[in-house]
């Protein structure tokens, strides 16, 4: 496939999705997918932005914090939009067929149409990076990496706990041996009521709290030991979600036993639930640890340093490191943390792979590409079969072969 360039031209951005990590939709924040545009806009210059959503809610929602974007950042990003108003989701076809080359897109939509909406960006040639899970199952993963060699893009998951300090000093700490091998890893990781019930309550019940939120670490122990998984468990919980009408898991507990390409065994169990009270301290109550026969690594994700009492909002514990915005010296406001690192390094990685800076095998093993979810899919696949079968341990172990040679 002949590259374009884009020395003296503008990187086409095409935005799929219009909900609460493209723009803060639904809330006072601004999520994190447009201030990343923006910082990177701000470091590029010249930068062309395509926006698709299902509705005109939706779009009109995008409008106006991109209206405000543009006053904070005392630089304007004037966006085409694409929206029809169907059940189908059509608009994404006609803004996949429209956007000049280079182009890359940003899919941001339910999980369940990952493999659809991506697909259709990958088969038109946009390199594509795609929220986390990338696909609720394993074929769909292979499908996906299929197509992206047989049209020559970059695609990458959006992983962004991967670009967070405390999960960085984590690998580090596994890789330089210090705490020994290997014994436990224990994740806990819970979100507020009002996700599932006001944020996503369109689709939440075509996922679930392990598939949507759990992922996350999953990956982070991939990422930090490059363990294979061999067998897991699932059990859940539906009280008070099923109450309100949502037939969906308040609660996913599960039991992952990998195997390092040392031979040495280990465990992780996560603790998941997006059922944490209103007024928790934070949106996300977040904490990893790992054991080992030489020491322990604990990080506790959730309570960053910052503590905020006010009247309006009583106690809160703001994360600084994943998407907050500050002001400079100058008086420029700008967004900084590792959810911004995510999208900006992406943007990055394209613009180089274009340039002929860099090759895309040179990032397979730096960067959450998507040969690098196969493992996480996995687990995902073996949980959800777990949870149908009543807690029972589902062996993972033989489809990790059959991935990777359908893959190589």
């Amino acid at each position: 496939m002949e590259r374009n360039t884009i020395n003296n031209s503008a990187l086409n951005i095409l935005v799929i999705g219009t909900g609460m990590y493209v723009c803060g939709r639904g809330t006072n924040s601004y999520g994190t997918v447009l201030p990343a545009i923006y910082e990177w806009k701000r470091h590029v210059g010249s930068v062309n932005v395509y926006i698709t959503g299902a509705s005109s809610e939706g779009i009109n929602a995008v409008k106006k914090k991109i209206e405000e974007l543009n006053n904070l950042f005392g630089f304007s990003i004037i966006p085409k939009y694409y929206c029809k108003n169907t059940a189908n989701h059509e608009a994404y076809i006609d803004a996949i067929c429209d956007i000049p080359k280079p182009a890359c897109a940003i899919v941001v939509v339910p999980d369940n149409l990952h493999r659809e909406i991506a697909g259709s960006a990958i088969a038109n040639g946009l390199h594509t990076l795609v929220v986390k899970p990338l696909a609720p199952t394993l074929n769909e993963v292979v499908e996906l990496i299929e197509l992206q060699k047989k049209n020559n893009v970059y695609c990458a998951v959006e992983f962004h706990k991967r670009f967070d300090r405390s999960n960085i000093k984590l690998k580090d700490t596994i890789e330089s041996g210090s705490i020994g091998d290997i014994l436990y890893f224990i994740v806990e990781y819970s979100q507020r009521k009002s996700i599932p019930t006001e944020r996503f309550p369109k689709w939440v019940e075509s996922t679930n709290i392990f598939q949507y939120l759990g992922i996350h670490y999953v990956d982070i122990i991939y990422f930090s030991t490059k363990a294979v998984p061999q067998r897991v468990m699932a059990i859940g919980q539906k009280n008070w979600l099923f109450q309100q009408g949502i037939d969906t898991y308040d609660s996913i507990q599960v039991i992952v036993e990998w195997k390092m390409s040392s031979g040495n065994i280990f465990t992780a169990a996560f603790f998941t639930n997006w059922i944490d009270p209103e007024k928790t301290s934070a949106m996300s109550d977040q904490r990893i640890k790992v054991i080992g026969t030489k020491g322990r690594y604990e990080a506790d994700q959730k309570m960053r340093g910052i503590c905020l009492v006010t009247d309006e909002k009583g106690i809160e514990e703001p994360n600084p490191d994943f998407c907050s915005i500050y002001g400079s010296k100058a008086g420029e406001i700008t967004f900084q943390g590792y959810g911004i690192d995510s999208v900006v390094q992406f943007l990055d990685d394209v613009r180089e792979i274009e340039t002929g800076i860099l090759k895309m095998k040179d990032l397979e093993t730096k960067r959450p590409t998507f040969k690098e979810s196969v493992v996480p899919t996995i687990v995902i696949e073996a949980a959800n079969r777990s949870l149908k079968e009543n807690g029972t341990w589902v062996n993972t172990s033989e489809l990790m072969p059959h991935a990777i040679q359908k893959i190589s």
